[in-house]
């Protein structure tokens, strides 16, 4: 379903309103907040609501859309694949939202020596488990690991499926009420599971001003978010149906990631070493291992600027 977030210009040929596609994740709903608190002009944005970043990523492909909410894992599968996508905003880095649990009996890394382990075919899931077995000295020969798709991965665990699973909110929260075991948390990771926005590339020449504007909103949003106690209680009962979570559940889980302010934005993505890129290469590092990225590698600091994978032009000045 898509929402028309903002109506009419005011000029005589304004250009057509800037298309970003959405599921549900505590970074997106920044954008939502914006729409809600009248942080953006008429005619600048319309938020599609999708029920996965796959559908955002093929109605990119496609063309019916100029943006959308994505992990930096899932923009650089769409490079691999020749869909150029270029980030022009950070929404959230995980800080304890991506999670290896198990069931209650399983009380520590090791003990996952032999036992089936649910993972999502994704490089963030990918990447959470071959950290957590990292620091649990185990290598994937150790584990049994088992494809889940996200909506069954609380299922899964409920009914012994699997011994564990890497998931994220809303299952984080509903296993956890359970009394399933945290056994490792993208805390221990910082800075390597990312939300961003990202853009097809001729987007930033045909929707630059509404770029500038969503980009300036989202960190108004994460600014309200952060420093108006009884402004995040309003915002959360909003959230929590998309999010399908109680409204005090949104706030505990937004303890969980980091929300750059836009000094942050300016280091992930400007400069001549942004962070993004560093992560990126890391990132990439693991997909390869886990064979989700073919060994040929997408440039990321390219000379071509169509190429280029942050673009850090859209964020307001310091």
């Amino acid at each position: 379903a898509s929402l028309a977030v903002l109506g009419g210009a005011g000029c005589s040929t304004p250009p057509p309103p800037l298309r970003i596609g959405a599921h549900p994740w505590l970074g997106y709903e920044l954008m939502f907040l914006a729409h809600a608190r009248g942080l953006l002009q008429p005619d600048q944005l319309r938020l599609v609501e999708v029920p996965s970043a796959t559908a955002s990523l093929r109605a990119l492909a496609a063309g019916t859309l100029e943006g959308a909410g994505l992990t930096l894992d899932e923009v650089l599968s769409a490079r691999a694949r020749g869909l150029m996508l270029r980030v022009v905003a950070v929404f959230d880095v995980s800080h304890g939202a991506d999670v290896l649990l198990a069931s209650p009996d399983i009380t520590s890394l090791a003990a996952l020596r032999g036992r089936r382990v649910g993972v999502e075919h994704s490089a963030t899931g990918a990447l959470m488990l071959d950290a957590a077995l990292q620091a649990g000295g185990l290598t994937p020969a150790d584990v049994r690991m088992v494809p889940l798709a996200f909506d069954e991965h609380a299922v899964a665990l409920r009914s012994s499926r699997v011994d564990a699973v890497v998931t994220f909110d809303p299952a984080r929260t509903q296993l956890l009420a359970d009394g399933a075991q945290l056994l490792f948390s993208s805390a221990q990771v910082p800075g390597l599971i990312v939300d961003v926005l990202a853009v097809r590339p001729e987007a930033v020449h045909s929707h630059a001003t509404h770029l500038r504007a969503l980009v300036a909103a989202v960190l108004q949003a994460r600014n309200l978010w952060q420093q108006d106690s009884a402004d995040s209680a309003d915002s959360a009962a909003r959230m929590a149906p998309r999010l399908q979570l109680s409204p005090a559940a949104v706030v505990q889980a937004f303890a969980s990631v980091q929300l750059p302010d836009l000094a942050a934005n300016h280091r992930w993505l400007a400069g001549q070493a942004p962070e993004l890129v560093a992560t990126a290469e890391r990132l990439q590092a693991v997909m390869r291992r886990a064979e989700l990225l073919p060994p040929a590698a997408q440039p990321l600091a390219a000379p071509d600027a169509d190429a280029m994978l942050v673009d850090a032009r859209f964020l307001p000045p310091l």
